[in-house]
């Protein structure tokens, strides 16, 4: 059946986000035990007088406490270079310190006395809390990049494929490259591989009795020029694939960032029969193309 490209796009989503997508919140929690001795240690400080000698006696009694510093300042690193009119400063925050009286200089200078002294926070655990909340909202784009692929596996399960099953009639395995597709099946995937001297991953390879399916799957809430790179992409490899016997490219991808590349994806959608929405696979479109 011919299908209608209009059609099929207009079912496309504006977002596939879980409850987990925005914060995770495990990830937080682990972070914040791992430091919550050296924050309370540190909160000693809140609101002392004279907070710049105590934070001293502080390091020199219990070094261990520099380690949450950069957090405070919402950074990951362990070390912190400083540029001023001296010149450029590096702050080991992983180690004992040399000479505490360089620590508080930073933080003074970086205003984390300032921000204790005057008694803006209650509890730094709080506080560091909030902060790993904020930066862990930096990993949404790594999450984002596996929804589609968590979308697309719980329907290969929905279509009874097993994972990882060699004995299995219908099996898939997740990120697979093709020079381990070749190792494991002895197929020649040369034309998709730049006659072996690049290595391409799929994020699915389905093997049932008669076919070997390479699946890509992505989703894109907005638009930009990577869209076209990758329709065009898929394009090629969908022209490539297509003179391999025993192969076949699968493509599920969805998002209204493709309405703004609508053209370079429809070419695609020419090209390559097998091209899937979210929508498609709703509509069971799994148990009939891996039969």
């Amino acid at each position: 059946m011919t299908r209608n490209f209009a059609t099929w796009l207009s079912g496309f989503r504006t977002s596939i986000a879980t409850y987990g997508y925005y914060i995770d919140f495990s990830k937080v929690y682990q972070n914040i035990d791992s430091i919550k001795v050296e924050l309370n240690i540190m909160n000693t400080l809140i609101g002392h007088t004279d907070i710049e000698n105590e934070f001293i006696r502080l390091v020199e009694r219990y070094p261990e406490v520099l380690k949450c510093v950069p957090l405070l300042l919402a950074v990951r690193n362990k070390e912190i270079e400083i540029t001023d009119g001296n010149g450029v400063r590096l702050y080991r925050f992983d180690k004992v310190a040399a000479n505490p009286k360089e620590y508080a200089e930073f933080m003074r200078k970086s205003g984390l006395f300032d921000l204790l002294q005057r008694h803006l926070i209650n509890s730094l655990v709080d506080y560091a809390t909030g902060v790993e909340t904020g930066l862990d909202s930096n990993g949404r784009k790594n999450r984002g990049g596996h929804l589609m692929e968590n979308v697309v596996e719980s329907y290969l399960q929905k279509a009874g494929i097993e994972k990882n099953d060699d004995n299995a009639p219908k099996t898939y395995y997740p990120e697979m490259y093709v020079s381990d597709i070749e190792k494991k099946w002895g197929i020649n995937l040369s034309a998709v591989s730049n006659q072996g001297k690049t290595e391409k991953r799929f994020d699915f390879v389905v093997k049932t009795p008669n076919m070997i399916y390479g699946i890509e799957a992505n989703f894109y809430a907005g638009g930009g020029s990577k869209l076209n790179e990758t329709a065009r992409s898929y394009k090629t490899l969908a022209l490539e694939a297509a003179n391999i016997p025993g192969f076949t490219f699968v493509w599920f991808t969805d998002g209204k960032g493709w309405k703004s590349a609508r053209h370079n994806l429809e070419e695609t959608f020419d090209v390559l029969p097998h091209l899937y929405n979210i929508q498609d696979m709703e509509q069971d479109i799994m148990s009939k193309l891996f039969e």
